[in-house]
């Protein structure tokens, strides 16, 4: 996890979302412990408060549980529900604008898409 944070949104709410990429990129797999609220404080130099406020968001939306005694851990079935609901979010929000910006340039979807090499670059 980089220590670079945007100015728009709270310190919390990034630090969730690095977590949330890192579950979905398989860095984080189900099961796993997150790091302690102390050392992600001491390594980002953020306040314990604002990692643990950022922990409780992601208990909340039921991807991670605290194990009593134990530390915070990824919920099984985590991946799986991010993968869903963050397919859903790019399908309703994200692709219309590129869609529409992909047209306003006189560009074809499937052409674009054709020109796409496995490793998702375009050739060169």
């Amino acid at each position: 996890m980089g220590a670079r944070w945007n100015d728009i949104e709270p310190i919390y709410w990034q630090l969730k979302e690095r977590t949330v990429a890192m579950i979905l990129d398989g860095t984080l797999g189900e099961g796993d412990a997150l790091p302690s609220v102390r050392t992600v404080a001491s390594e980002l130099q953020l306040n314990p408060i604002t990692v643990s406020k950022s922990y409780q968001a992601l208990v909340d939306e039921g991807l991670v549980e605290k194990r009593r005694g134990l530390g915070m851990f990824v919920r099984d079935g985590a991946r799986q529900s991010l993968l869903d609901s963050e397919r859903q979010r790019f399908l309703k929000q994200e692709w219309p604008a590129t869609l529409k910006r992909i047209r306003q340039l006189g560009m074809d979807p499937a052409e674009l898409l054709n020109n796409i090499t496995d490793d998702g670059e375009s050739p060169s």
